[in-house]
């Protein structure tokens, strides 16, 4: 009772008042759009069984828009979105039964159970996309490779239907016409091309009938004149150019329905395996129709559909429509518009569908049999034509997109030459070769720089500066981003292999990378190597702890032989810990009586020297000696002060707080260096946090004593106020030259 109640519930939320109309509209004209179409798609996969089958084929078109059209609403999740039989799975079938039919491995009448079975397959290929989350993968499949294998699809429907647009005899070769023009009837030209016409001048000129139904009516029109004169026209029996006789009795499907699974009972596994890929490619193929059409409604309606739950439902309707002896499809783009434009508003539209087709099916399939084939062919020649993308022609325009169309021509040849099937490996093998050349093509090294280009935030005195300046040309920095494969490896090797035996230091920031595979793991191995005959140092910065991949990137590198030992690889948390680390060298090899462990006196330190002996005896008297333990807070942002701080020992870091608990590094201020410099200025609170690093000696002169000694020596106050302005000025000049070699970079 519980489950009953739950189904009404959910029926109840399809059906409300104020949708009723629109729903009721949209779906009554949907049917009359995708109805004409189902049945000729019935007719194009069983055409190859032989003119005997053609009424078998409207039949399962017809059951096929019942089925898909009830279901497919129900069990996906996408209003408005109107399914029944589509070309893809015409042309895929089509091909399939022909296929099966020239082997003659089984009896024609076990074909459609082949048909079916395959078509049941796909609905669970769709349905285990659904639940394991596919549908989302299916939507990076590359544009050029939908195209092309649209465009191959609406190619064979449109060559497949031309012999029955011209009336030829099954079998004949459309090359022959030229040489035997008498093979022709005209009757089916003539109906035809009055079907054609009419379906491509009735959208300019009335709107409210389907361009479908129109040229339906117009061919059949003119069959009916045409056997005016010709009495003889007028009979079933025979007439090759009607559908014929349709059997749509429930006692007629049941009857089909219990012979199609007689016939399974006697099939065994090495049969069902040849299946398998005609299977998977329909699959695939309904998939990305669907997807396709749901892309273009999430356009019109602003609603986003669910790729999964549609997959699913999708999948349920073309497991249903076979066991009922139907055609399997997909989301169709003519029935949705039609069905938007018209007013629907919800899935009830998509059900209201579904139901009128079957009502079409139980009172007028006697109707269905006076339908001229060469009218039906007359509507899919016009289906095959627009499935052709013929906006792929201005990728001809750019040398950079010729590829792009290079691509859409080759599974195009393919279906057309071969077959499907094999036209969806060639797109596959090409969607790789499609990725491969983005990725090769997208630059994996974002930026290089050098260390003459870039500082470490450590703080130092002008000489020091100067030396790392000359020296730094020998630290090479790359910023790496992307994906280092297979298929990038040159581009960084070439990168980095000049300068082996040049440069010192190589620095990698791994920050921006998203995945590393063996083989680029394998060059950059080959590339530590010759830095450490070269007497370099490999260094790695910002490591993730692990890539979108699940790598543990650290982990996989050591293993892989980038280790700490001897020095020659080296891993940092940041690029800046890096630099420092560099400096560090560079400076420890040029001044090698840089003394870290003795505290400077005043007069040691560069910021004073030039103070006439006097008034550095008076500093001395005001300044402050200060001790802070590592970690220790010197002062925060926000607070009071205006102290100028000179440090004597140890080293204080400059951290900016970014609000969400973590905070961005500024500076670090070593010995011989002043901070705090900006508060002393204008007497503002402090803009930034300044922790000890390590074990800090300080020197603090707070502004009122400074302004005290410079009343008595005034020439201090120009001392002063000209090196703090010159030491402010470096230091933006040093993050311009940072900025300009990122532009650069």
């Amino acid at each position: 009772m519980r489950r009953s109640s739950t189904s009404g519930m959910k029926l109840s939320l399809l059906i409300k008042k104020d949708n009723l109309i629109g729903d009721l509209s949209g779906g009554f004209s949907a049917m009359l759009v995708a109805l004409p179409s189902a049945i000729a798609f019935g007719l194009i996969i069983f055409a190859p069984l032989g003119g005997d089958f053609a009424g078998r084929g409207a039949l399962a078109g017809l059951i096929g828009s019942v089925v898909l059209g009830i279901a497919a609403p129900l069990f996906g999740g996408t209003p408005r979105l109107v399914s029944a039989p589509c070309a893809p799975a015409a042309a895929l079938l089509s091909m399939f039964a022909a296929g099966a039919a020239a082997q003659g491995l089984v009896p024609r009448d076990i074909i459609p159970l082949y048909i079916g079975i395959v078509a049941l397959g796909a609905g669970l290929v769709q349905i285990t996309a659904g639940l394991l989350r596919g549908g989302a993968f299916i939507k990076y499949i590359p544009y050029p490779v939908v195209a092309g294998y649209l465009s191959g699809v609406g190619t064979l429907i449109f060559l497949g239907e031309l012999p029955k647009f011209l009336g030829l005899p099954k079998g004949t070769p459309l090359l022959q016409v030229l040489a035997h023009p008498a093979l022709l009837r005209w009757e089916s030209l003539l109906i035809g091309s009055v079907t054609i016409i009419v379906m491509l001048i009735t959208p300019r000129l009335i709107r409210v009938i389907p361009a479908s139904i129109a040229a339906l009516g117009s061919g059949i029109a003119a069959y009916f004149g045409i056997a005016f004169f010709h009495p003889g026209l007028l009979s079933l029996d025979g007439n090759a150019l009607l559908v014929g006789r349709i059997h749509a009795s429930p006692g007629d499907i049941a009857s089909m329905i219990s012979g199609n699974l007689k016939a399974a009972a006697s099939l065994d596994l090495a049969s069902l395996q040849v299946l398998v890929v005609p299977v998977i490619s329909l699959g695939v193929l309904l998939s990305i129709d669907t997807l396709k059409t749901c892309v273009v409604l999430d356009v019109l309606t602003g609603h986003r559909h669910d790729s999964n739950r549609e997959l699913f439902g999708q999948g349920v309707g073309n497991i249903l429509s076979p066991l009922f002896g139907g055609v399997p499809g997909s989301g169709t783009m003519g029935g949705t518009l039609v069905n938007v434009y018209s007013g629907g508003r919800t899935r009830f539209s998509g059900l209201v569908e579904g139901i009128s087709a079957l009502t079409v099916l139980l009172l007028f399939a006697g109707f269905i049999a006076w339908i001229p084939l060469a009218s039906l062919a007359g509507v899919l020649l016009v289906v095959g034509v627009r499935m052709v993308d013929i906006k792929s022609l201005q990728l001809l325009k750019h040398k950079s997109t010729l590829f792009d169309f290079a691509v859409i021509l080759a599974v195009v040849i393919s279906a057309v030459s071969m077959d499907l099937i094999t036209a969806a490996g060639v797109g596959i093998v090409l969607a790789i070769i499609l990725f491969l050349r983005d990725q090769i093509r997208f630059p994996v090294v974002r930026r290089r720089t050098f260390g003459s280009q870039a500082f470490s935030r450590k703080n130092r005195p002008a000489s020091e500066h100067a030396l790392l300046v000359e020296k730094g040309s020998g630290t090479l920095i790359l910023e790496l981003q992307g994906q280092l494969f297979f298929g990038t490896t040159d581009q960084l090797y070439r990168e980095i292999e000049p300068f082996i035996g040049q440069c010192r230091f190589f620095i990698l920031d791994m920050r921006r990378v998203l995945s590393i595979d063996f083989t680029a793991a394998n060059m950059l191995s080959q590339l530590k190597k010759k830095i450490v005959e070269g007497g370099g140092v490999m260094i790695f910065t910002s490591v993730p702890a692990s890539l979108p991949t699940g790598l543990k990137v650290r982990s996989y590198l050591e293993k892989l032989g980038f280790s700490r030992e001897g020095g020659q690889v080296r891993f940092f948390p940041e690029t800046d810990n890096a630099l420092e680390w560099t400096e560090e060298k560079y400076l420890n090899e040029a001044m090698p009586d840089r003394v870290h462990g003795k505290a400077l006196e005043l007069e040691e330190i560069d910021f004073f020297k030039g103070i006439p002996g006097d008034a550095l005896v008076n500093l001395k008297r005001h300044v402050i000696e200060k001790h802070y333990a590592p970690g220790e807070i010197i002062f925060s942002r926000g607070d009071p002060g205006d102290e100028l701080y000179f440090v004597r020992k140890g080293s204080v870091r400059i951290d900016l707080p970014l609000g969400n608990g973590t905070s961005h590094h500024l500076a670090t201020f070593s010995r011989g260096a002043f901070f705090g410099d900006l508060a002393f200025l204008d007497r503002e609170t402090r803009s930034a946090d300044a922790v000890a690093v390590r074990d800090v000696d300080l020197f603090m002169l707070h502004r009122r004593e400074f302004d005290v000694i410079t009343k008595q020596y005034p020439e201090v106050a120009g001392i002063f106020f000209e090196r703090l302005s010159l030491e402010i000025s470096r230091r933006m000049r040093l993050n311009v030259i940072e900025l300009k070699a990122l532009e650069e970079g």
